[in-house]
C-alpha cells in the first residue's frame, strides 16, 4: 500500500521494505537504519514498547499509551516515536463510540492504543478484558479504563489480541457474546477476514476488519515521513490485493 502511494504522488526515491527482525536485535537494528538511508519504519509485535524506549522523543500520545508504531529518523540524529494505531483506530470505527462504552480484549501495546484512543473519542466507559488480569489492571489505571472479569456486553468490542492470527476459525470470545455488543473491530487481518469478523457480520453487526485500521494508520505514517497526505483510496486498494499472510 505504501509503494502503490509513492507511485501514485510520484515519489520516485522512497521504498518501504519488510525487515523481520527479532527482539533481541531489535535495538541495534533500528540504530542502524538511519545510516542505511531509511527515513522511519514502522514497528509490529512484539516491539512496539521497545520503539519507545529506545526512542529519543516521542509524542505526547506514544508516551502516554506506552507504545509506538511508528519511528522516524531526523537528520540531525535523534529518533522519534509516534503511535498511529490510536487516530488509524478511530478512524476505522464503524460506528460513532462518543458517549458509548466499548470493550477491548487484550492488554498489550494495541490494547493500550486501543484505549487511548477510546478515551480521547469520549466514550463513557472502557473496559479490559485479559486472560492474564494483572496486565488488564496496569493497562486500566495507566489510561483511565475498568477492568471486566469477563467479556461484558458493550456498545462496541474492538479485538486486540493474536487470536484469528494463525487459526482462522479461532475466535476471542465465545459467539454467544457478540449477541451483546453493537459493532466490532478485529485488528486481526488476514484474507477472506478473521471468524470473529465472519461472526459478527454474520449477525448484522457494523464491523471493520484490521485491513481498514492498518490502512488508516499507515497512512497517518506516511503523512509523518514524507509531510504529504497520501491516496488513502489507492492504499486501500492495494492492501485489498494484497494476499500477505495474516498480520495483526
Amino acid at each position: 500500500m505504501h509503494a502503490a502511494a509513492f507511485a501514485a504522488l510520484g515519489l520516485a526515491g522512497w521504498r518501504y521494505q519488510r525487515l523481520p527482525v527479532p527482539p533481541e536485535l531489535f535495538a541495534e537494528t533500528v540504530r542502524a537504519l538511519p545510516g542505511a538511508g531509511f527515513a522511519g519504519a514502522n514497528v509490529t509485535v512484539p516491539h512496539k514498547e521497545a520503539a519507545l524506549a529506545l526512542a529519543d522523543e516521542a509524542t505526547p500520545a506514544a508516551r502516554a499509551i506506552g507504545a509506538a508504531n511508528t519511528l522516524t529518523f531526523r537528520e540531525d540524529g535523534p529518533i522519534a516515536a509516534d503511535n498511529t494505531d490510536a487516530p488509524g483506530l478511530l478512524a476505522a470505527l464503524p460506528v460513532a463510540i462518543a458517549g458509548g462504552t466499548a470493550l477491548v480484549l487484550g492488554a498489550g501495546g494495541s490494547a493500550r492504543a486501543a484505549v487511548y484512543a477510546l478515551r480521547e473519542a469520549a466514550a463513557r466507559e472502557v473496559a479490559v478484558f485479559n486472560r492474564t488480569r494483572e496486565r488488564a489492571e496496569a493497562l486500566a489505571a495507566a489510561l483511565g479504563a475498568r477492568v471486566a472479569a469477563a467479556p461484558e456486553p458493550a456498545d462496541l468490542l474492538v479485538n486486540c489480541t493474536s487470536v484469528g492470527l494463525d487459526d482462522p476459525d479461532a475466535l476471542p470470545v465465545d459467539p454467544r457474546d457478540l449477541d451483546r455488543v453493537g459493532a466490532v473491530v478485529d485488528l486481526v487481518y488476514r484474507p477472506g477476514g478473521t471468524a470473529l469478523v465472519r461472526a459478527a457480520r454474520a449477525r448484522g453487526l457494523p464491523c471493520a476488519d484490521g485491513l481498514e485500521v492498518l490502512v488508516q494508520q499507515g497512512a497517518r505514517s506516511f503523512a509523518i515521513w514524507t509531510g504529504i497526505d497520501p491516496p488513502v483510496d489507492v492504499m486501500r486498494a492495494a492492501a485489498a490485493r494484497e494476499e500477505d499472510q495474516p498480520r495483526l
